[in-house]
């Protein structure tokens, strides 16, 4: 069943958390063959009891199966605190398609599904997790909690983002960055999925914004969403075509081969700026082809967990 499908005949949610699931497990039992093997313990519920800790939330039933001291963490006494910010405008749901799977996906859907990879790791580690989401607009806004309502709540909002489809919608990130790094007052990390389509004047309003969000000492993670094969190798047959901004509205008539090799060396100069940018402000920068699925997403998490805590 299709992954439109699955959202559709579950009301959204149940399907994309069962989904979620699955791209953590997948990534787990990969670990096992990884530099990472050892990280597989960051999905525990439970931590190894340090001398000097409350012993009030000691798992004494643990205790009697495992002789060993753990401790459980609370949903008021989260470990983290994590805000997701999703970019819903219309290039977002580039390239559209009519099935989805977890290999077909297009940016929205690539985003929705890795948002529900985190939040599936997050809620197992009993942490908080907020969620933002805009287009042209300040779409959804949820505060960081760690409760089972409020998960089910975001996941529900994940599938009907996937399943909407704005027309010509442009946006402009840097505004609404700025209005949610208004929003976050606790250390957080955050995790910003964008495709990064701006206008040149919009670039450094970008950046201006992105350290905006470190305020606070919050942690900040881009994951730059594209389509590897058509948006930065432009891998179209060279019969004649017309292509279409699906944020503007505004179209050329062209042979692929014409442009292709000018248009990849700008692109590649853009997604190089890009990266050297961010590193000059600290934030993390994460190339996130749609086409190359979710590993380097919960990699890139995994570290910065652990350099966050």
């Amino acid at each position: 069943m299709n992954l439109i499908d699955e959202l559709h005949n579950a009301g959204g949610f149940k399907n994309l958390e069962h989904l979620a699931k699955q791209v953590v497990e997948g990534f787990v039992s990969g670990m096992h063959k990884s530099p990472f093997h050892g990280f597989s313990a960051e999905f525990a519920e439970h931590k190894i009891y340090n001398q000097g800790e409350s012993t009030r939330h000691i798992d004494w039933k643990l205790y009697a199966k495992s002789d060993k001291l753990y401790t459980k963490s609370y949903d008021d006494e989260t470990n983290l605190r994590c805000h997701i910010i999703l970019d819903n405008s219309s290039s977002m749901h580039y390239p559209e398609l009519n099935t989805f799977s977890i290999t077909q996906l297009n940016k929205i859907a690539f985003s929705a599904l890795a948002s529900a990879a985190l939040m599936h790791i997050l809620k197992k580690q009993r942490d908080a997790i907020g969620l933002s989401i805009y287009s042209d607009a300040y779409d959804f806004y949820a505060s960081e909690k760690g409760s089972e309502r409020h998960h089910q709540m975001l996941l529900a909002q994940l599938s009907n983002t996937v399943l909407s489809k704005p027309a010509n919608k442009t946006t402009e990130t840097y505004k609404y960055l700025h209005q949610i790094a208004e929003k976050i007052h606790r250390r957080s990390l955050i995790f910003v999925f964008t495709d990064m389509f701006q206008t040149a004047t919009d670039h450094d309003k970008l950046f201006e914004a992105l350290r905006h969000l470190k305020h606070n000492k919050h942690e900040v993670v881009l994951f730059h969403v594209f389509d590897k094969q058509k948006e930065y190798h432009f891998d179209f047959d060279n019969a004649p075509k017309r292509f279409i901004d699906v944020e503007t509205g505004a179209h050329i008539n062209l042979y692929s081969e014409v442009v292709k090799e000018n248009y990849e060396k700008m692109v590649k100069t853009y997604f190089d700026e890009l990266r050297v940018k961010c590193g000059q402000n600290k934030i993390k920068y994460v190339e996130a082809d749609v086409n190359s699925g979710f590993d380097g997403v919960l990699t890139s998490y995994m570290l910065e967990r652990q350099k966050f805590m």
